[in-house]
């Protein structure tokens, strides 16, 4: 290949561009290898909430099981019966290799971040991305603030608190390892509390939603239209379930 050759195959191409991306996923964390059992828990889930799940991208996540190769592939059948898609494994070294075999994408422990898990109840666990750098004991997470709109199909993330103000748009996502705050309608997914903090919270001017969730807690849509739908609401987690609560002399 000729010098000038090489610096035109090393140019920046007109036609498409490659990034790193943070994308949605649903991480389903398989806990035993009783596979029967895993059909009949993940249907009776997903029947309970198929709207929020059609669709879904799923990582199955195998740290905590040892299932065979047929087996793998059974709960791929599955996952595509019941209208998720499946996009690839995580886990160890064991995994990379079974991914390997099954030419199926791989995600390690470490890197895989997922939004939502596969648990669909008004307490279920959902999504929460793992990040693999821990931030320094020495500096507290300082609050996020977005003011202009969020678009369907942005995904907005926070390692501390997370303040928007305009509003927010069905299809968008709201993550936070701390609290949320909407001073504006908030009709995409708020997510609080992404690291486990049960007593996060989530405010918003106009609670329109189709998820929210505190520590992995969540309540979809057909739930949150008859939970003070439309108005300035306060939402926690008070240990048994999420409660959405109108917010007196409007806080807003």
């Amino acid at each position: 290949m000729s010098f000038e050759t090489a610096g035109r195959a090393s140019a920046r191409p007109e036609s498409f561009s490659i990034k790193g991306a943070l994308l949605p996923l649903t991480l389903l964390e398989v806990k035993t290898d009783d596979l029967a059992k895993i059909e009949q828990e993940l249907t009776a889930k997903v029947s309970g909430a198929a709207s929020f799940f059609e669709g879904s991208s799923i990582v199955i996540d195998l740290d905590a099981a040892s299932l065979s190769s047929d087996a793998v592939k059974e709960l791929v059948a599955l996952i595509s019966s019941l209208g998720m898609r499946f996009v690839g494994l995580k886990g160890g070294e064991a995994v990379k290799t079974l991914a390997k075999s099954l030419d199926f994408a791989y995600f390690s422990s470490s890197k895989v971040k997922p939004t939502v898990e596969t648990e669909p109840s008004q307490t279920a666990k959902p999504p929460a991305p793992e990040v693999s750098d821990k931030p320094s004991e020495l500096a507290a997470p300082k609050t996020r603030t977005v003011t202009t709109p969020v678009r369907s199909g942005q995904q907005v993330y926070s390692d501390g608190d997370l303040l928007v103000l305009a509003p927010v748009s069905a299809g968008a996502e709201l993550l936070a390892v701390g609290n949320i705050y909407i001073y504006g309608p908030m009709r995409g997914r708020a997510l609080a509390g992404v690291k486990g903090d049960e007593t996060a919270r989530i405010f918003c001017m106009s609670q329109e939603a189709e998820l929210v969730s505190i520590a992995g807690h969540f309540m979809i849509d057909e739930n949150l239209k008859q939970s003070h739908w439309k108005v300035a609401t306060h939402i926690h987690f008070d240990g048994d379930a999420l409660k959405v609560e109108p917010i007196a002399g409007s806080f807003f």
